[in-house]
């Protein structure tokens, strides 16, 4: 189904700096009078974010496959209720994560096959893919030491072995796509935001002419 509005997604490994980038961006959007809704996955609604607290639960002992299908689960919630009623009134919407980040969690790092977890992405999103992608390129460890200046709390994911980070970092760096484009993570959150806004505004003119009309 076309839809009018824009569907923007931010990707990448633990520590990259996605939610801050996130936030950067909504900033943005605000002061250019975009209309935007913005969401996280798993999450943005009560049964995604009650799926993500358990989740992400550090004491949990899940099956890989288990941990597929409450996220597959929490995202088909947020696409029917929140992104597919956004796109279609016309906004942008923001998120922070979406499929892309099973294929690298639970597809590479837990090792399910892809095509398992492609098909069930599938299923739980409809087939309603992204219209840009940014994914930030960051080394696990530098990711890890982040995380731990900054004293966040670990949750189950943050726990995993350095391989697990490592392969999902490994599976980040690897993904091309037409709607794909990387940026390097290591650069200050001022100029993410900068080069995050350049690459909006090449792929939509709503970026760069917020009151200009958009086609469907």
């Amino acid at each position: 189904m076309a839809t009018s509005g824009f569907f923007l997604v931010v990707e990448g490994p633990e520590g990259a700096g996605k939610s801050t980038l996130a936030r950067a961006l909504a900033d943005r959007m605000t002061t250019a009078s975009i209309p935007f809704i913005q969401v996280r996955e798993p999450g943005g609604t009560p049964t995604a974010e009650a799926l993500r607290q358990e989740l992400l639960i550090a004491d949990r002992a899940w099956t890989a496959e288990m941990e597929l299908l409450y996220i597959a689960t929490a995202r088909a919630d947020l696409v029917s209720h929140v992104i597919r009623p956004g796109l279609e009134s016309g906004k942008v919407v923001l998120s922070d994560r979406y499929d892309l980040s099973t294929l690298a969690y639970q597809g590479a790092a837990r090792e399910l096959p892809l095509p398992m977890v492609a098909w069930v992405n599938h299923a739980a999103t409809g087939g309603l893919r992204p219209d840009l992608v940014l994914v930030l390129d960051l080394p696990a460890a530098i990711g890890r030491d982040r995380q731990l200046t900054a004293g966040k709390r670990q949750d189950r994911l943050d726990r995993e072995s350095g391989l697990f980070h490592e392969r999902v970092e490994t599976y980040y760096r690897q993904v091309r796509g037409e709607s794909v484009h990387h940026l390097d993570a290591t650069h200050s959150p001022g100029e993410l935001l900068d080069e995050a806004w350049q690459v909006l505004q090449k792929t939509s003119p709503r970026f760069s002419n917020p009151a200009a009309p958009h086609e469907s």
